[in-house]
């Protein structure tokens, strides 16, 4: 009987001692909402961040930044917050939802987007065209992108020309794919979204002049939520890093420090 519970004991505290471990092991976790512009790119970024901590994991949720604002007011469990348009996540801080400075990390650009191979000769004035049907922009009210769509539009006088044909997106993925699945003939994209893997294979772009818009200054915060989370912080600190730099570079992101 005695033999018996000397090896539950060991039994027991060799479970314990397992436990203890994986515990140990288990690493952190951050859950981070981000502007849709910034899918692939940040993607890449965050396998860049996980090969320095492979322990840890990072959760990525896209979509509009207006939303996204209004989720975290209402208590959302993002430990950082990338938005399209810095203003929101400088109310946020204003609110006291932060716990960091608002970092700049980007300004984007905006450019026609279509599935025509000869996508890249299209001017605003070319919406105004009857073979093209229907235009995709994300909706102004809260996606930033849609915003400054409809900015240059106004700047451009086109904008009464083809109020009628437009179709309006959650977010700038999914004007994107309004356009992808021919619910659209042409779109106002993110200069990122336009480069990443899925629309650059597919079809083509034109830059829209950035004297048609105000800027798409971009920031971030790390949250309330996340006042004592280091893997926050952690990743913070990277995204000014070279390695996180070079990967928005590539996506056309205007950065900060930099000359346009």
């Amino acid at each position: 009987m005695l033999t018996v519970s000397r090896f539950a004991a060991r039994m027991l505290i060799s479970v314990c001692l397992f436990l203890a471990g994986q515990t140990a092991h288990a690493g952190e976790k951050i859950t981070i909402a981000a502007a849709a512009d910034l899918k692939f790119a940040l993607d890449e970024i965050v396998v860049l961040f996980n090969k320095a901590h492979p322990a840890d994991q990072v959760e990525t949720i896209y979509g509009s930044s207006g939303k996204f604002q209004t989720q975290i007011r209402q208590g959302a469990p993002f430990d950082l917050y990338f938005s399209a348009d810095i203003a929101y996540p400088r109310a946020l801080a204003a609110e006291g939802l932060a716990a960091s400075e608002v970092q700049p990390y980007a300004v984007g650009r905006i450019v026609l987007w279509s599935m025509s191979r000869d996508a890249n000769k299209l001017a605003l004035a070319d919406l105004a065209d009857p073979a093209i049907r229907k235009i995709a922009i994300a909706n102004p009210k809260h996606a930033p992108y849609g915003k400054r769509a409809e900015e240059a539009l106004k700047a451009a006088g086109m904008w009464e020309k083809v109020e009628a044909k437009l179709v309006y997106g959650e977010n700038v993925a999914q004007v994107a794919q309004f356009v992808q699945t021919g619910n659209a003939q042409v779109g106002i994209v993110a200069l990122s979204l336009a480069l990443g893997p899925e629309l650059a294979k597919r079809g083509g772009y034109a830059l829209i002049s950035d004297k048609l818009h105000q800027p798409l200054e971009q920031g971030f915060i790390v949250t309330e939520r996340a006042s004592a989370n280091p893997l926050a912080q952690a990743f913070a600190r990277f995204m000014a890093g070279q390695e996180a730099r070079a990967v928005m570079a590539r996506y056309g992101f205007v950065l900060p420090g930099e000359v346009k």
